[in-house]
Order: C-alpha cells, then sequence, then structure tokens
C-alpha cells in the first residue's frame, strides 16, 4: 500500500508551525531530509512528506522542545546509537524490558551487569517482538543474531526489522526503512518492526529514567 502523502502547505496549515521553523528542525535533523519529497503539481514543483510519520514527529517535537534542547531531540531522534551505558537490572526494575527477555538474552549478548546502548537496543527488539506474541524466545536467538551480524552495515542509516515464516520456518531480514520487499508464495511476513522509531522510543525511556 503507498504511504499518504501531505502537502508542505497542508503540514504548516494542519500544525500551525511556520515555514521557519520546519526547515530549522530539517536543519536539526528533527525532521529527515528523506521525509522531504518532491513532486511535479499544476503549480509547478511542491514539497510532501510521509503524512503520519510527520505528523508524529512535529507532535513529539512541539511537545517536548520545552524540556529538551533541539539538540537534544535531535540525538533523541537519531538512528545512531547513544553513548550510554545502562544498569541492566535497572532496565528490568523500569519495565523497559522484561524479566524473562533480560535472562535470555544474557547468554547471546553478554552477561556483564552494565549493556552498552547496543546491547540495550538488541535486548529491547527483542523484547518488543516477544510481547507481541508472534515470536517465541527459540526464534528470538536468530533475532538477535541477526542485529549482531548486519545492523552495523546500515551504517547509522534507519532500517526495518522483517520477521517472516513459511511452513513453520521463521527467518529474520533487515532491510532499508520503507523500502519495498516480495517473497515467493507462502511466504508470510509476520512483523515488521522500524529500527529508528524503537531506538527512539529507547532513548525516551532511558532519559527519563
Amino acid at each position: 500500500m503507498e504511504e499518504e502523502l501531505i502537502s508542505k502547505k497542508e503540514l504548516l496549515e494542519l500544525t500551525g508551525i511556520s515555514y521557519g521553523q520546519l526547515y530549522r528542525w530539517k536543519r536539526k535533523n528533527l525532521v529527515p531530509e528523506e521525509w522531504f519529497i518532491h513532486k511535479s503539481a499544476f503549480t509547478g514543483q511542491e514539497t510532501f512528506f510521509p503524512k503520519q510519520q510527520v505528523l508524529a514527529r512535529i507532535d513529539k517535537i512541539i511537545n517536548m522542545k520545552d524540556d529538551l534542547s533541539l539538540d537534544a531531540l535531535a540525538e533523541m531522534f537519531s538512528p545512531a546509537f547513544a553513548d550510554l551505558s545502562i544498569n541492566k537490572n535497572e532496565l528490568v526494575k523500569r519495565n523497559i524490558v522484561s524479566k524473562i527477555a533480560a535472562e535470555y538474552a544474557e547468554q547471546r549478548i553478554g552477561q556483564s551487569d552494565i549493556y552498552t546502548f547496543e546491547q540495550t537496543m538488541y535486548l529491547y527488539m527483542l523484547d518488543h517482538c516477544l510481547q507481541t506474541g508472534e515470536m517465541n524466545l527459540d526464534e528470538g536467538k536468530y533475532m538477535l543474531q541477526t542485529f549482531a551480524e548486519h545492523y552495523k552495515k546500515f551504517e547509522g542509516k534507519n532500517c526495518d526489522l522483517i520477521f517472516i515464516r513459511k511452513m513453520g520456518i521463521s527467518a529474520f531480514l533487515l532491510v532499508s526503512a520503507g523500502s519495498e520487499i516480495h517473497f515467493e508464495s507462502g511466504v508470510k511476513i509476520i512483523l515488521r518492526v522500524s529500527v529508528a522509531k524503537s531506538i527512539e522510543e529507547l532513548k525516551l525511556k532511558i532519559t527519563t529514567m
């Protein structure tokens, strides 16, 4: 299904922000460059945005800019790993991840009491997929393996985790965010998760710990 777009004019009218604010947020990487989609229209070249994504992002910026600087917001929205170390037990205590996911992941991402942000993100993704009820623990180890082997190849660019199953056999893929992907008949897409969105959620939860 093609993503619904919103024109720049409609966006400014709907959100009440100014042209200057929008492009200032773009310069600060609060609104990603790839969301500015240029298309030909009867009035000439017009700029459009992925509607749901940009509206959700602007709502967050408006609601959080009084508490965080624009630079801090840009860091939170960035798909890059944060330079943070987090106590594993604190993650469970604050309900950021479940105890089951944390204990299961120990053998696969490290048994240290302190996790890097990268390790924490892998654990957070594991817990998220488990919480959906669509993935079991045994499948979780392959999800963690997929991240460990391939995530860094995206070099901080947005990507999606895709979980598929065919005739009881499951597999995981990492693909560029929003890209189309086609499979042979019989393959069912169980989950598609935006890694960038998950990193954003995790950063927000950690910074409010």
